[in-house]
């Protein structure tokens, strides 16, 4: 491989040059990947990963036909939407068609990633304010994520989707009393860093009734779960019924195949509602020729390679061998997804759902080290998320299972050791067991006090001591 560094020169470099708050993937043991190519990626020694988590290259990594399409169109032209073009009248044509017929007017931005970059996106985001100094504004109102897992209302409520929504309506209630209005319900039709969350069915429509009845508008986010990932839908949203259409749709990340893209969706009344009040809107990138024609690539692949049917076999495929998988690991509380949009929620008692973020933090190393990408979200750090490039197959779906269970047997097998160990509370604890595997367990006591828990994402870490205190060793 052609390097211009060594990796320690260019983690070295990054150290010096790219700012602290930029975090990395694996952070304790960062990989350098060198190229890609659909679903697999190679780091400088030539190593093959399976990469099941980067959505954003929605139809695989290097896909020839992206390539060709962004090159075509940069040989001939790249400027800003002020001058007339066919691409973003063309692109903006054929997304309109992916909607429903309401959602009909675009606004083109330059990047997938909105959330998190400007205070006033900041402070309505709890994933994002809540990491800071934990401040929520007061013109902001936080409902509860409608998890029928971990949340107040479970799967053995008679209504959970009435009962989250009903909280919404309370919400919207005591800001009327204290004499606010309400201005947008802003939600992801499926939530991604919140724990791969899966509304109930219904829950959307009641809010957006009620919303709509304050006086504000239904965004539905599909930044991360749109375009087919869910299979049987274009969008995830979708997948509420046809009784149910929001009235913004924000889309970004997989637009682009990579490429930096992404898109308002709303309706002519909300347009010329914006229009109206004076304010010029203009992106210099925004709906560029070089990025609709990326856009338009990306759209063109997803039908002509049949991902959409492509996420929804592998997708069941997939649910099915972790199910299995459900019923012989204990660490395995819950699994959950559609499409190839899936969670496993690790957990140390079923009875309790204790969260089981250590050992979470565990298997995606351990999975590094089987050349097996995968990721951990969630509030409590211990859902492994699985969102790879649509062109997963059942084969690479099986690989991973068969890994998962590897690591988790051996994590299982540790923990279980451990338990029978008699130790002193702020005694480190070394047990022998078979060759092949063992553990170190730091007790909780010994958790550094400076370390910032919401810091850890993905494998990222900004303590290396700390996140290796509380790695199990199999």
């Amino acid at each position: 491989m052609c390097e211009l560094y060594s990796k320690q020169d260019t983690l070295a470099l990054r150290g010096k040059h790219i700012g602290p708050s930029c975090e990395i993937f694996f952070a304790a043991d960062p990989i350098k990947i060198v190229r890609a190519q659909r679903q697999y990626m190679f780091d400088e020694k030539g190593e093959q990963y399976l990469d099941c988590i980067n959505n954003v290259a929605h139809v695989g990594h290097c896909h020839p036909e992206v390539f060709k399409a962004a090159l075509k169109q940069m040989e001939l032209l790249n400027t800003n939407s002020r001058f007339l073009h066919d691409n973003i009248v063309e692109y903006a044509k054929r997304l309109s068609a992916t909607l429903p017929e309401k959602l009909s007017v675009c606004y083109f931005t330059n990047s997938g990633a909105y959330h998190g970059h400007l205070s006033s996106l900041i402070e309505i985001s709890p994933y994002k304010f809540r990491k800071g100094k934990d401040i929520k504004k007061e013109f902001v109102h936080v409902a509860p994520t409608p998890d029928t897992y971990r949340g107040k209302y479970r799967e053995d409520h008679s209504d959970p989707a009435s009962a989250y929504a009903d909280e919404v309506r309370k919400i919207i209630e005591e800001a009327h009393n204290n004499g606010r209005k309400i201005a947008a319900f802003i939600a992801e039709s499926m939530q991604s860093c919140g724990g791969q969350i899966i509304p109930p069915a219904g829950y959307f429509q009641k809010v957006a009734e009620y919303v709509h009845r304050a006086g504000g508008v239904f965004i539905a986010d599909e930044v991360q779960v749109g375009f087919g990932r869910v299979g049987k839908h274009f969008w995830s949203f979708q997948m509420h019924g046809e009784d149910f259409v929001p009235d913004i749709v924000t889309m970004g990340k997989p637009m682009g195949n990579g490429h930096p893209m992404a898109c308002v969706v709303t309706t002519k009344e909300i347009a010329e509602a914006f229009n109206s009040a004076g304010v010029e809107y203009f992106n210099t990138y925004g709906g560029n020729p070089v990025s609709c024609a990326v856009g338009l690539a990306v759209l063109d692949i997803i039908e002509n390679e049949d991902l959409q049917g492509n996420a929804t076999r592998v997708g069941n495929y997939l649910i099915e061998l972790l199910n299995k998988q459900k019923a012989k690991h204990t660490l395995i509380g819950d699994v959950r997804g559609i499409g190839l949009f899936i969670g496993i929620d690790l957990v140390k008692d079923h009875e309790q759902r204790t969260p089981a973020t250590a050992e979470a933090q565990h298997v995606i190393y351990k999975m590094k080290e089987k050349r097996v990408l995968l990721s951990v979200d969630g509030p409590h750090r211990n859902v492994l998320k699985i969102k790879p490039p649509m062109c997963f197959t059942e084969e690479n779906a099986k690989v991973m299972v068969d890994q998962l269970d590897g690591i988790l047997t051996a994590v299982e097998e540790a923990m279980q050791a451990e338990t029978q160990s008699v130790i002193s509370e702020n005694t480190p604890c070394r047990t022998k067991m078979h060759k092949d595997a063992h553990v170190e367990l730091l007790s909780d006591s010994t958790n550094d006090p400076t370390e910032n828990p919401s810091r850890k994402r993905n494998g990222m870490c900004t303590n290396k001591h700390s996140l290796l205190s509380k790695r199990l060793k199999t």
